[in-house]
């Protein structure tokens, strides 16, 4: 024992010493680095051309000074005037297979350090750090500067990160500007001599190791940033360019640079209202939300989801004229759309507001002025994750100002194209949006919007249509809903209702969810908020792990999301039918056409179903009149709160088409089956009622007890039945005692935090230390019959010890057949996932060595007691049947039985039933008994392992080790008379056993 601990006190020094020399070594590699200022000058002479003359001179410093901070950028585009030099290389091989997204060209600046000792009247020198990429969407992200100057090169991103220092100043050129110029150091990346091929090394495998590159320090980086922010001046722009000349390996073709300042220290000036006049109001009434805090809650609803470009399907002009997306430059995704714009989002970005003061409220009615950058993104952004971290004004991007006018609820802007001249040309778009205050089947969004030109008589592209959908959170107060097919889903509910046994029987014994009585308006609101959080679903489907289902409610009853129009006669009785409307999304490939269904109709609480009409928007695939296609039956079924045990607690969703088969829009039905859920009063139960704390004992803390017992049972048995000891399989008894000393490591409560279903509250987790006490008692137990069963083996003589190699192979070699049986049959897509359910299912077939031993050893003894190996299969199946009819606690062996599979239990039982036979017959019957003819199943009979009587006696045996050490000398130097005297003994028995 001093040993193991002198070899873990060893290797905890020698880790600490390994891990201190590495930190070291990254401190040496990487040291602080002083910033240096020692290229102002070279600065000032490339720069002269840039630079105002009298930068040096006017009193600009002291406001400069505080500004450099905070002009930082991050995520802006660039793009190269392409001649013969490139700069970046980029590998579009990404993962093994060709990248068919197109890369962004994104670039950041961060300043790090002002100086603040040297510093002018009006300018101030600092230091920079400028990061140039190529990548792909899967592989975005926004970081922080690392390491400079460096480049990196992997399949999907290119990376060139610049070390700058230069100078900072103010000029009153174009209304005012801070200008900087800044001359940098860069590793860049080799040019091949071939100008037609200047990136051949990146089709050399292995060029991520070592990328060629040079060095180079003559480069000028110039950023002009406006002193004020405007409609017509939002960005920020400048170049990069290379003063070496063109015969050199070093030079590249100059790069443009277009940014914006997202962060609020950017000063913004709203227009004059000649420009903004242009984006005229509608003037009529649209039954939208009216109120001065449009800005907020415009703010908190981009915040979430953007809003979605709506198909053209009104226009009836040329295609190049329908499928052009608004003012915006539509790349190549956008363009394979053909028109539908599916998946194309628009973000709200960087949303000013002005409030009029007292003066303006009196002339202008109380406009509030509105500013923001409209940017679009492409389908392939699925997560909308890169666009939304973009500030690039190129292409796809509007900067829009405009007022919000409470009296009408409309907010009309005037939208400008990337950089446009004082007189404002590019400024031809005009952006309406509104806040709905009706909802309905066929209305579903919580923002309405369009893009149009200003010169309606001379437009370049049909008005673009943009929404946002709704949901449940997002509602507004005074928004309401209006049932249309509450009659359609009532025929749906009589067709489906028929009479049967089956409903009068769940009407009977059980209960689904539903509103309890209420006496009072205050605790039927609180019902029904309980019922329509019950009635949602998010949850995966059994049959494919990337399908999930997405069941939301927005109105139940006369409740719409947070809003409310009860009366004191609105309480209704339990079992009445209620209003329902709902969304429902399906995600995967294969359910494209249903991944965003309105629905409406009734739920009826007595059986727990749920009846509604869908409509789904066809605009891309038909020419309907109104649009959507609204013949579309969805039934939906819960499971019931009660008598979970006699239940499957999953919901169901069944989705068809009451077209006829020969319609363009008909569709198969599709049939839904969730994991299992919990309502919120079954997960009250597992926290604090008796119930649940019922199943966690019965599970954790009895069965326990009972292996107890049974162990017990097996040692007396043992005691009293010294000539069959020996024959217990000693990897079987090793298979329990592993599947009792891994709970005491890893945790015996096993709980998927990241799901919804169930939660650990205080009391699982005391249970639990409780019931690791009977599973220690019950490790110690299996360890003692481990140890009995080795001292029995070896009293006995070298050629009757019962051999436990060949088990040991037989049973590797069925488990290793059976876990690739698993993974194929369940599809788990990490071997890893499916190796941790399937050490569940090795514990289960504990009696599997036995079994394969006991053909070996053609035993005709009993070893195993029945209670003992009966007990503990018993013990072992609980959880499965448990797992099956409960979520309340999930054990790893009974995942796969929660999924519908029933072999392992059947498997366990069978192996029992066959130790039973075993110990039952006698060899020869067995062999007598599955022999066919000539043809015998099993190996003739040997007198190998024939039972023998020990040669100590137990009490000898638990003498101690000193007792073991004295019987091993007898064997060893023991006398030839008293060897000659176990020959003779063996000898009369095998010819008494012949005879």
């Amino acid at each position: 024992m001093k040993s193991v601990y002198c070899t873990l006190l060893l290797f905890l020094i020698l880790y600490i010493t390994v891990l201190n020399a590495h930190l070291q070594s990254v401190e040496l590699d990487e040291p602080t680095k002083a910033f240096e200022y020692d290229r102002i000058d070279e600065v000032k002479r490339e720069c002269s051309s840039i630079l105002p003359p009298d930068f040096d001179h006017k009193p600009y410093g002291n406001k400069l000074y505080r500004r450099p901070e905070k002009l930082s950028f991050v995520n802006g585009d660039w793009w190269q005037d392409l001649d013969k030099a490139p700069l970046i290389p980029y590998d579009d091989t990404l993962n093994g297979f060709s990248d068919q997204s197109s890369p962004s060209n994104l670039i950041s600046f961060w300043i790090t350090d002002v100086d603040k000792t040297h510093r002018s009247n009006n300018s101030v020198s600092i230091n920079g750090v400028l990061q140039l990429s190529i990548m792909t969407e899967q592989l975005f992200y926004s970081e922080t500067f690392g390491r400079y100057p460096i480049f990196n090169i992997y399949p999907g991103k290119s990376e060139l990160r610049m070390s700058f220092q230069g100078i900072v100043t103010y000029t009153e050129e174009n209304n005012g500007e801070i200008v900087m110029c800044l001359l940098g150091n860069a590793v860049l990346p080799s040019r091949d001599p071939d100008p037609n091929n200047p990136w051949g090394w990146v089709k050399i495998p292995g060029y991520i190791n070592q990328p060629p590159h040079i060095y180079d320090d003559r480069i000028l980086l110039v950023i002009h940033y406006p002193d004020k922010f405007t409609v017509k001046k939002r960005g920020i722009h400048g170049s990069l360019k290379s003063l070496n000349p063109k015969s050199s390996q070093k030079y590249f073709d100059q790069i443009h640079i277009s940014a914006s300042l997202i962060s609020r220290s950017a000063n913004y000036e709203f227009s004059s209202q000649k420009l903004v006049s242009k984006a005229n109001f509608a003037n009529k009434d649209l039954g939208s939300f009216k109120g001065a805090k449009f800005c907020g809650i415009l703010k908190r609803l981009s915040n979430s989801d953007p809003l979605t470009v709506v198909l053209n399907w009104r226009c009836n002009g040329t295609e190049e004229f329908c499928n052009k997306l608004g003012p915006f430059d539509s790349d190549a995704s956008i363009k394979a759309t053909n028109g539908s714009f599916k998946g194309v989002a628009l973000h709200l970005q960087d949303i000013r507001c002005e409030k009029p003061s007292l003066d303006q409220q009196a002339k202008h009615g109380g406009l509030v002025k509105v500013a923001m950058v409209i940017r679009m993104g492409p389908p392939s952004d699925a997560l909308y994750y890169t666009t939304r971290q973009r500030t690039g004004l190129k292409k796809m991007t509007l900067s829009a100002e405009g007022v919000w006018d409470p009296s009408i609820g409309q907010l009309c802007m005037i939208g400008c194209r990337g950089i446009v001249n004082e007189e404002g040309d590019g400024c031809d778009s005009r952006i309406c949006l509104y806040i709905p205050l009706l909802f309905s089947i066929k209305q579903r969004s919580i923002i309405l919007g369009s893009i149009s030109s200003v010169e309606e008589s001379n437009m370049s592209y049909f008005p673009v249509a943009v929404k946002k959908r709704v949901s449940h959170s997002e509602l507004l107060p005074n928004q309401y809903y209006e049932y249309s097919k509450t009659h359609l889903a009532r025929s749906v509910l009589v067709k489906h209702e028929r009479f049967s046994f089956g409903i009068v029987i769940k009407k009977w014994f059980l209960t689904f969810p539903k509103v309890k009585h209420a006496e009072s308006l205050d605790s039927f609101q609180d019902g029904l908020s309980r019922l329509a959080i019950d009635l949602r679903l998010q949850h995966p489907v059994v049959s494919s792990s990337e399908t999930e289902v997405l069941f939301e409610i927005l109105s139940l009853g006369q409740m719409f999301g947070k809003n409310w129009s009860l009366q004191k006669d609105s309480i209704i009785g339990e079992d009445t039918h209620l209003n329902v409307s709902a969304q429902l999304s399906l995600t995967g490939a294969q359910y494209g056409n249903f991944s965003d269904l309105s629905l409406e109709g009734l739920y009826h609480p007595l059986v727990g179903k749920m009846y509604l009409v869908g409509c789904r928007d066809v605009r891309v695939y038909s020419n309907l009149e109104d649009g959507f296609d609204c013949r579309i039956e969805v039934v939906v079924s819960y499971p019931p709160t009660t008598n979970r045990w006699f239940v499957n607690p999953t919901a169901s969703v069944s989705i068809a088409s009451q077209r006829n088969q020969h319609d363009p829009l008909f569709f198969r039905s599709i049939k839904l089956q969730t994991v299992l859920l919990m309502f919120q009063q079954q997960h009250a139960d597992i926290s604090s009622s008796s119930r649940g704390v019922e199943g966690t004992l019965q599970l954790q803390v009895l069965t326990p007890l009972i292996g107890i017992c049974c162990i017990l049972s097996q040692l007396f048995y043992m005691k009293q039945n010294l000539d069959s000891v020996h024959y217990v399989s000693l990897l079987m008894v090793s298979v329990q005692a592993l599947g009792y000393g891994f709970p005491l490591v890893t945790g015996l409560v096993e709980s998927n935090q990241s799901s919804s279903t169930y939660t650990m509250n205080h009391m699982i987790h005391v249970i639990d230390y409780w019931v690791k006490i009977p599973v220690l008692i019950s490790l110690l137990l299996t360890l003692r019959l481990y140890q009995k069963v080795w001292r029995s083996r070896i009293r006995l003589l070298s050629h009757h010890v019962p051999f436990e190699l060949p088990i040991l192979l037989i049973t590797f070699f069925i488990h290793v057949f059976g876990f690739g049986w698993f993974l194929i049959v369940y599809k788990r897509q990490s071997w890893l996932v499916g190796l941790d359910e399937y050490i569940g299912l090795i514990q289960d077939l504990f009696l599997l060595p036995q079994v394969i031993g006991n053909l070996i050893w053609q035993i005709n003894c009993k070893p195993l007691r029945i209670s003992y190996f009966v007990g503990l299969t018993v013990i072992r199946l609980l959880p499965h049947v448990y797992g099956y009819r409960s979520s309340a606690i999930v054990y790893p062996s009974s995942q796969i039985v929660q999924q519908g599979d029933i072999g392992i239990p059947a498997i366990a039982i069978f192996l029992a039933i066959v130790v039973y036979v075993q110990q039952k017959w006698s060899y020869e019957k067995l062999n007598r008994t599955f022999t066919l003819g000539k043809f015998r199943l099993l190996p003739r009979g040997s007198m190998a392992y024939e039972c023998l009587l020990p040669v100590e006696t137990e009490a000898e045996v638990n003498s101690g080790c000193d007792g073991m050490m004295k019987t091993l000398q007898r064997r060893r130097g023991g006398s030839r008379m008293k060897h000659n005297h176990w020959q003779r003994l063996e000898f009369e028995h095998n010819h008494s056993r012949a005879l």
